[in-house]
């Protein structure tokens, strides 16, 4: 088994990862196991076993009763739920061996950035893998900055079993297991009732930063329909910052703090809802391809799901839609200020060509005159009259007055 995993995972011996001490059950040793608990009826059994005693303990058990309220189906008594951070392959391979893991699952548990999906391995054996988000706020966005940042939770779940594998330094399960912990009845369910509650968790991560992300959808749509006030910087995604509206300006019409004008701040902000894009991408590969595999998972019979988890998959999978009814709306909302702010700067551009123009136009009068007086040719009108000089410049400057003048009454200055 253990030469299989090799062959399929190909993955060579890693450096000692750095610890993570934030969970209380954490192994101060570095072991990737975060927790490993039995439950049984619902309740979890005192003492914290290796996983190979936790499955023996559960599977002593049999045969397996009859579980309330899903049909009559047999089911065991008890399960284990042992949750990982990062195993390496070293780590794993034991427990994959030890449950009988398909090789191919076990590859994909290892290996990150999987794409969002629930696959069915033999007749007993769930592998779900969920993209988990948190949204970060940035005083100030650069080029690279992430404004969504994402991880993964893996899960085999089998008849009595539940394997939780996260990637990332969010999405922690500890809280989803207190509180899971705390509902007796929904944990009588068994290794179905944890599945439900990971996805819970997740699509309530979702809905969080949908909101997070169109609170600054609404700031940047008002912004771009908004004239900019003069010294005043434009406002960059997340919290906003208290001192940003008053940051002191340096007297040329700029913010201190930003360092653009008004003008330039508008091609920032077509920046800004660029990034919003490429982060609304990120939020829509985590929740598009979950929809169907959710779908299914909440509707159609399975052994290792009855009829009372699904009812709570199917209350998942509704609010699952609505996070990705609600990411479409966002992006074609953002297709319609990005178009809008492309206009506004390609008419801020024309009226600086306007200004331009109108200014050549005007100063090409004095040098026209300016460059035929000053060929030195002999025999050129006026050259002998005492008021030439200020003939000239009298005229020029009436000329220039006029064209101003226009210029201004069209609109071009």
């Amino acid at each position: 088994m253990i030469r299989t995993l090799r062959t399929a995972v190909r993955i060579g011996r890693r450096r000692p990862r750095g610890v993570d001490l934030s969970h209380p059950a954490r192994s101060p040793l570095g072991s990737a196991v975060v927790n490993c608990a039995v439950y049984r009826d619902g309740q979890r059994q005192q003492g914290n076993l290796p996983a190979a005693d936790a499955i023996r303990r559960v599977r002593e058990d049999r045969p397996a009763v009859p579980a309330q309220g899903s049909g009559g189906r047999s089911r065991p008594p008890g399960f284990v739920w042992i949750g990982l951070h990062e195993p390496a392959y070293e780590e794993f391979a034991d427990v994959a061996e030890l449950f009988g893991l398909h090789p191919l699952a076990v590859a994909n548990a290892l290996q990150a950035h999987q794409r969002p999906k629930v696959e069915r391995y033999a007749a007993d054996t769930l592998f779900a893998v969920f993209k988990t988000v948190r949204y970060v706020g940035n005083d100030r966005s650069t080029a690279t900055s992430e404004i969504v940042e994402t991880g993964e939770i893996m899960a085999f779940v089998g008849p009595d079993f539940v394997i939780t594998i996260r990637h990332g330094g969010h999405g922690s399960l500890g809280p989803v297991r207190e509180e899971l912990e705390a509902r007796a009845e929904l944990l009588t369910h068994g290794p179905a009732a944890v599945l439900y509650a990971i996805a819970d968790h997740v699509v309530d991560d979702y809905l969080a930063v949908t909101d997070a992300v169109q609170d600054d959808i609404d700031a940047v749509e008002s912004e771009v329909f908004a004239p900019a006030p003069q010294g005043r910087a434009p406002r960059r995604f997340g919290r906003a910052d208290p001192s940003a509206s008053s940051a002191p300006s340096d007297g040329s019409g700029r913010s201190a703090r930003s360092g653009h004008t008004g003008r330039a701040g508008r091609t920032d902000e077509v920046e800004r809802i660029y990034q919003l894009k490429r982060e609304l991408l990120e939020l829509k590969r985590a929740v598009a391809p979950l929809e169907r595999p959710l779908h299914a998972l909440a509707t159609q019979p399975s052994r290792l799901v009855d009829e009372d988890v699904r009812a709570y998959l199917r209350h998942v999978a509704d609010r699952l839609t609505r996070v990705a009814e609600q990411v479409t709306s966002f992006d074609d909302l953002l297709n319609s200020i990005l178009q809008a702010g492309l206009a506004q700067v390609t008419v801020a551009q024309n009226e600086d060509l306007r200004r331009i123009s109108a200014w050549v136009a005007i100063i090409a009068v004095p040098t026209m005159v300016c460059g035929l007086y000053g060929m030195n040719f002999d025999h050129m009108p006026e050259l002998g009259w005492s008021f030439g000089y200020p003939a000239t410049l009298a005229s020029l400057a009436a000329v220039c007055l006029l064209l101003h003048r226009a210029f201004r009454r069209s609109g071009w200055l």
